[in-house]
């Protein structure tokens, strides 16, 4: 299979879709990978370091989309790249279409076969292309959170740890998932007052077992959340429904009850956010306020840490990609559900129900294309 990996131009996205160890690994299985130049770099990965792995070097990304059969990328295709996506081709990356109806449109009018990371699934419902980026961006979002409490940056004046005779900072965390995990050991980790909240009372008492005494449980409904809200400093979004938009847990009334400097951070932006007042934001501009509440809502936070990330995210899909490129895309679905549950739109048809529910699309069924 001939694969091409487009140097990603969303703002501030420095990671790519594939190492050079990456790139090495299906060239020996007999595919030719074709990188755009200088793709690699803001990860830290020169364009002699893919050529080394056996790749080829294309100097444009008009050249990348036209050469190859399968797409691998890291963000979701944004609006000059709609036109260069083919007919029949495959395009594995970061989709989000139920937050972005101008996505979904484009791809449905492209033909192509969009095969989104964040919907592989597994059969005990992980998710293990999202599982890497959670865990980068849930981690991310105490670092910033931390940050953006401090008072140049129109937060409260809280060290995130506290000091000894001073209260540290009161973190409250919603969702108990991979990002809320992640998110709450390293508040703990830093010294906060950590409070992680969850549907899934099961899940309560898991993360009561392995998190250290800082770190408390509680069960996620409204009259709790309002209840938290008003004394804690930092609030992070976690919540993820595969697929589709996520709730909205936090509502605009809400933000009355915050003290002023309090800090939204909302790492389901990218799936529409589960805070009312949250619109996505980028590196260069990351915050905003409303109500004397500052909001971080940057869509693609692992984009700060390219180096990281890419590592993380091509350990996670390059068995995936291997199985598409050694099969092509229909054989290594039909043998494995967890790629079919990636499929998406397959030729101008909408085969995942969440995203045909998202904008009210006629929904048909991937055995269509499989049997």
């Amino acid at each position: 299979m001939i694969i091409g990996v487009p140097k990603e131009i969303k703002n501030n996205e420095n990671r790519v879709a594939l190492t050079p160890a990456g790139a090495q690994e299906l060239v020996k299985r007999g595919h030719e990978v074709f990188i755009q130049t200088t793709a690699g770099e803001g990860s830290g990965f020169m364009d002699e370091e893919y050529t080394e792995a056996g790749a080829k070097i294309l100097p444009t990304i008009e050249a990348t989309y036209e050469k190859a059969e399968m797409i691998m990328k890291v963000k979701e295709p944004i609006e000059p790249e709609y036109k260069l996506i083919k007919k029949d081709q495959l395009v594995f990356t970061y989709f989000h279409f139920a937050s972005y109806e101008p996505l979904t449109n484009a791809m449905i009018d492209s033909k192509a076969i969009c095969l989104a990371y964040e919907t592989v699934e597994k059969s005990d419902r992980s998710l293990p292309l999202l599982i890497p980026m959670s865990e980068v961006a849930g981690r991310m979002s105490i670092q910033e959170g931390a940050k953006y409490l401090e008072k140049p940056l129109k937060g409260r004046g809280i060290l995130l740890g506290g000091v000894p005779g001073v209260r540290p900072a009161k973190v409250l965390i919603l969702g108990g998932g991979v990002v809320g995990t992640n998110a709450a050991k390293m508040a703990a980790g830093m010294g906060a007052d950590v409070t992680i909240m969850d549907l899934s009372l099961p899940r309560l008492r898991y993360l009561d077992d392995i998190m250290p005494a800082n770190v408390n449980t509680f069960m996620s409904n409204e009259y709790n959340i309002r209840e938290l809200i008003s004394t804690h400093d930092l609030i992070v979004g976690a919540v993820l429904i595969p697929g589709a938009k996520a709730p909205n847990l936090i509502t605009r009334d809400m933000l009355k009850e915050m003290r002023p400097g309090t800090v939204l951070v909302d790492v389901a932006v990218d799936q529409g956010g589960c805070i009312e007042t949250c619109e996505p934001t980028t590196h260069e501009n990351p915050t905003y306020i409303i109500d004397d509440v500052v909001h971080y809502c940057v869509a693609n936070m692992p984009g700060a840490v390219p180096y990281t990330s890419t590592l993380a995210l091509t350990n996670a899909t390059l068995p995936y990609a291997i199985q598409l490129a050694n099969k092509g895309w229909k054989k290594a679905c039909q043998e494995n559900k967890e790629l079919e549950l990636g499929l998406n739109i397959i030729n101008g048809d909408v085969v995942y129900k969440a995203v045909a529910e998202a904008f009210n699309l006629p929904y048909t069924e991937v055995s269509k294309y499989l049997n």
